[in-house]
C-alpha cells in the first residue's frame, strides 16, 4: 500500500490553476523529497493531503484513507511540521509538546522528546522566548510525537544552523529507519540530496521528474563536471573541445579547464584535447548536483 497516492489531481483557485492533473505515489517507508519553486504547487499539495482544501477533480490517498473522506484517520497517523511555525507564546517548550501527545492519545515522555531534538533543558521556557532554530525543533517534536505512520515536513531545516540541519537530518532517517514514510519539502537542496530516497519534481502544477538522484542524472542533460589540470593548451584544442557534441560549457582558468558534458562525452572530451596537442596532466568528474537538475527540470523557456 502507498503511503501518499494522488490520481489525476487539478486543483483551480479561480481562473489560476496551480495543480493540473497531478499523479503521486509515495511508497510506505520511504524518504520522498518534494521540488519546486515558488508557486509550482507544493503548499497546495501539502495542504490537500490534510485536508485543508479541497481539489477540483481527481482523488487523494493518504495512508490508505481518502484523505477528504477520512480526514480525522489521516491527522491521527500523521505528524506535520508545517512551514512558518507559530508558537503559543505564554505556553512552555514541554506543554506545546504535551499537547501533541495528548492529540495524538499516545504516551511519549515530553522531555525524552525534547532531549531527542536538542531542546533538554528548555522545556519549562516559554517557547514564546525562542529563537527561530529553537522553534523548529519543537515543532519537529509535536510532528514526531506517538511515533506516526507519516510525516509531513515544510521546509523543516529553516532557521537552523549546520548543526541543527545535521540532527534534523539524522532524526529524519531514525524515522524512516523505524517505518515512517517522510514527505518533505524544502528549498535547500542540498538537504533533500543528502537523505532522499527519491525526489520529484514539480512545475507549474505539473510534476515534470520523479525518480532517485541517480536516474535523474541519466535522464537529464545536466551531465557531468570534467575538471582537467593541462600542461600545454594550444587554441585548436580549446576550439575543439567546444565544438564536441554532447559538450554544454567550457571554462578555462590558467592550468585548469572545467567542461559540462553529458556523461558519454567525457572520453571524448580527452581524447579531443591530446589529439589536438594539449597535455593532459590529471582529471577529475564531479556528477551533477541536485542544483543542477533542478535548474534543468524547472527552467522554462521564454
Amino acid at each position: 500500500m502507498a503511503a501518499i497516492e494522488l490520481t489525476d489531481v487539478t486543483k483551480r483557485y479561480g481562473d489560476t490553476v496551480a495543480l493540473k492533473q497531478l499523479s503521486l505515489r509515495v511508497e510506505q517507508g520511504e524518504i520522498y523529497g518534494f521540488l519546486g519553486p515558488n508557486g509550482a504547487g507544493k503548499s497546495t499539495t501539502i495542504n490537500l493531503l490534510l485536508d485543508f482544501i479541497r481539489p477540483t477533480a481527481g482523488t487523494v490517498t493518504v495512508l490508505g484513507h481518502d484523505a477528504q473522506q477520512e480526514s480525522l484517520a489521516v491527522r491521527q497517523n500523521t505528524g506535520v511540521l508545517p512551514e512558518g511555525f507559530s508558537v503559543y507564546n505564554r505556553l512552555t517548550g514541554r506543554k506545546h509538546v504535551e499537547f501533541a501527545i495528548e492529540s495524538k492519545n499516545a504516551t511519549d515522555d515530553p522531555d525524552a522528546l525534547l532531549k531527542r531534538v536538542g531542546l533538554a533543558g528548555d522545556g519549562d521556557r516559554k517557547a514564546g522566548g525562542y529563537s527561530k532554530g529553537m522553534r523548529q525543533r519543537l515543532a519537529l517534536a509535536m510532528a514526531i510525537a506517538g511515533s506516526p505512520d507519516l510525516l509531513i515536513l515544510d521546509e523543516p531545516s529553516t532557521g537552523l544552523d549546520p548543526n541543527g540541519a545535521r540532527e534534523m537530518r539524522r532524526i529524519i532517517t531514525e524515522e524512516r529507519d523505524r517505518g515512517a514514510t517522510v514527505f518533505f519539502s524544502s528549498h535547500i537542496l542540498e538537504q533533500v540530496e543528502a537523505i532522499c530516497d527519491r525526489v520529484g519534481i514539480l512545475r507549474q502544477g505539473e510534476l515534470v521528474a520523479e525518480d532517485t538522484l541517480d536516474a535523474l542524472r541519466d535522464e537529464t542533460d545536466a551531465g557531468t563536471t570534467l575538471v582537467i589540470t593541462v600542461g600545454a593548451l594550444p587554441n585548436e584544442a580549446l576550439a575543439a573541445v567546444r565544438d564536441l557534441a554532447g559538450v554544454i560549457d567550457v571554462t578555462h582558468d590558467e592550468d585548469t579547464l572545467t567542461v559540462s558534458c553529458e556523461d558519454g562525452s567525457k572520453t571524448r572530451v580527452l581524447t579531443t584535447l591530446e589529439d589536438n596537442g594539449a597535455t593532459v596532466q590529471d582529471f577529475s568528474t564531479k556528477e551533477a548536483s541536485l542544483e543542477d537538475l533542478f535548474a534543468s527540470y524547472t527552467e522554462v523557456s521564454a
